[in-house]
């Protein structure tokens, strides 16, 4: 899954759009999506509005996952400031909440580059009891340093990862994080981050129960993987996930030449410019691999260039 289609389960339960006339009828069995975009009319009133409605609902004290989607209408410079005051202003209400995803907003409804994020911060101390966190859209996307107990899945999905993002989450203190999951984008997109940045999580001491690492639709990718090559935290996780980037030869020599990368249970490169050559090299390690999606190079004033998956 990309950014084409709206999540269809989360927290291991289906998702339900949210009906205001229908109200919350199946807290237990689904999570909710509530969503505004472009298309709905002024009659239908506001996002904020929707999010009101759904918060006075006798049942939202039993909701365990909600998933923001679009919340913007026809406002696209709309940010998701509003939206993380009110979700922690109604932290009783959500005490059971397990699960949030903030922006599952299609290409659709607005480019991932263009979804105006805000401080997340205050959302983990609002929620002690939340498991999984997941966000769409890097721009104005802010992550402080975060203490939390019991977060076992972080996924921040955009087309230009900002290195404040990236050194905010490396500083964190998560001793459950299972799930690491960061889509890095490119510099035409807003991207700043890079292999320093990354260098505490890499060190593979900061999250010590990490099995799951993805540094995905990251161009430079070959850059990446030379440093997760060398880098100890390979030898603690058992899923390394490039996939959705530019990765080449380069980087997936580097990968194959790692004897930790061996150990691994999986690796995915999925969208990726690798040789049959070099992937035969990787294919050698004995380890599941997805190397599907093979991709080719678009030819620009006479050299090729490679490309992410996900950036505007």
């Amino acid at each position: 899954m990309t950014v084409d289609d709206h999540a269809e389960e989360f927290v291991g339960l289906p998702v339900r759009d949210y009906d205001p006339e229908e109200g919350i009828a199946d807290p237990a069995g689904s999570a909710y999506r509530l969503s505004f975009s472009w298309n709905d009319t002024e009659e239908m009133g506001s996002f904020g509005e929707r999010l009101a409605l759904f918060l006075e609902d006798p049942n939202a004290s039993q909701v365990r996952g909600l998933i923001i989607g679009a919340w913007q209408g026809d406002d696209s410079a709309l940010s998701s400031e509003s939206i993380v005051e009110a979700l922690v202003a109604a932290r009783a209400i959500l005490a059971n909440l397990r699960g949030l995803f903030l922006g599952d907003i299609t290409s659709e409804e607005n480019e991932i580059s263009w979804i105006e994020q805000s401080d997340v911060t205050p959302l983990f101390d609002a929620f002690p009891a939340l498991e999984q966190f997941r966000v769409r859209g890097g721009t104005g996307l802010v992550f402080g340093k975060l203490r939390h107990a019991n977060l076992r899945s972080l996924v921040v999905e955009s087309g230009g990862l900002d290195e404040q993002v990236v050194r905010g989450i490396a500083a964190s203190e998560l001793p459950v994080l299972e799930h690491l999951e960061l889509w890095l984008g490119t510099e035409g997109y807003g991207r700043t981050a890079g292999v320093a940045d990354l260098a505490p999580i890499l060190q593979g001491d900061r999250f010590p129960a990490l099995r799951y690492l993805g540094l995905r639709n990251c161009a430079d990718a070959d850059e990446i993987a030379k440093a997760v090559a060398q880098a100890p935290v390979v030898a603690k996780i058992k899923v390394l996930d490039l996939s959705l980037g530019d990765l080449g030869d380069e980087g997936a020599l580097a990968i194959a030449g790692s004897p930790d990368v061996a150990k691994l249970e999986s690796l995915d490169i999925h969208h990726h410019f690798v040789s049959d050559e070099a992937l035969a090299q990787l294919k050698g390690l004995g380890i599941t691999i997805d190397a599907s999606e093979r991709m080719k190079p678009y030819d620009w004033r006479d050299e090729d260039n490679r490309y992410i998956a996900v950036s505007e």
